[in-house]
């Protein structure tokens, strides 16, 4: 990866009248990967609310600690750049990512070399973070088997309810868009204003 940047969004509203939760997500209808960590952002009926996300493309693996439909904590991770592979391995029940070697471009991928199934993960390395934050999910990839990820920076936002941050969600998003922006194309910094239109209920993020 030739140039790592950061775009931090600012995510506001005032007064919408009726409580949102907004869901930010990469997943634009990907094949095998609708498991997906959504970020979360929620506003309030009245008053004036504000929240922020941060972004980077510098892309890591991890093996992901999951309980209850959650994602807890990355166990081991490991920075990857498209077109790198890296190599799941375990020892001792110690779980290690290879250092990144030269793959199939375009994409990244992650071999499962333990003798056993596991869940991977594929997101974000912060600045000043120790691990990502997952942005896609992988359920019990098999020994000997990779995950391929041809990663689009393209984030969405959907108006959504009954959904947790770090939650799982088993299948693609239902409802359409209000937003999608590719990170790429925005400067270091922006601000988004989240309005609804009372007669008609719909959301538009502007």
């Amino acid at each position: 990866m030739s140039h790592i940047f950061t775009r931090n969004l600012t995510f506001q509203s005032n007064d919408l009248s009726k409580e949102t939760t907004i869901m930010l997500t990469f997943d634009a209808d990907m094949k095998g990967l609708y498991e997906d960590f959504f970020p979360v952002c929620k506003f309030g009926r009245t008053g004036q609310y504000r929240t922020h996300a941060t972004y980077t493309n510098q892309l890591a693996f991890s093996k992901p600690q999951v309980a209850g439909g959650n994602i807890i904590d990355a166990e081991t991770s490991v920075k990857i750049n498209v077109s790198e592979k890296t190599f799941l391995t375990e020892a001792n029940n110690v779980y290690h990512f290879s250092s990144p070697q030269s793959g199939t471009p375009g994409v990244l991928q992650a071999v499962n070399n333990t003798g056993a199934t596991q869940d991977m993960a594929v997101g974000f390395m912060n600045p000043g973070d120790l691990t990502p934050k997952p942005a896609l999910y992988f359920c019990d990839v098999g020994d000997g088997s990779h995950v391929t990820a041809r990663f689009t920076p393209v984030l969405r936002a959907y108006i959504m309810s009954d959904y947790e941050e770090t939650a799982l969600i088993r299948d693609a998003v239902a409802s359409h868009a209000i937003w999608s922006q590719d990170l790429t194309r925005l400067p270091e910094s922006t601000t988004w204003t989240l309005k609804r239109d009372a007669a008609t209920g719909r959301y538009t993020l502007d």
